[in-house]
């Protein structure tokens, strides 16, 4: 269930990302892509770790 959590957060943070980069430029889609993923995979986690055990 983690897993599936994390990926969902890790999709969605970087399609944020990508949304929010693709505003001003490709790079910076591409950069702000990999830290939304990142953060969603982080907070995704860590809302699993608090809730779910």
């Amino acid at each position: 269930m983690k897993g599936l959590l994390g990926f969902f957060g890790m999709s969605l943070g970087g399609a944020l990302g990508w949304w929010l980069g693709g505003l001003q430029s490709l790079t910076l889609a591409v950069v702000l892509s990999a830290v939304g993923s990142g953060l969603g995979l982080y907070w995704t986690r860590r809302l699993a770790e608090d809730y779910l055990e």
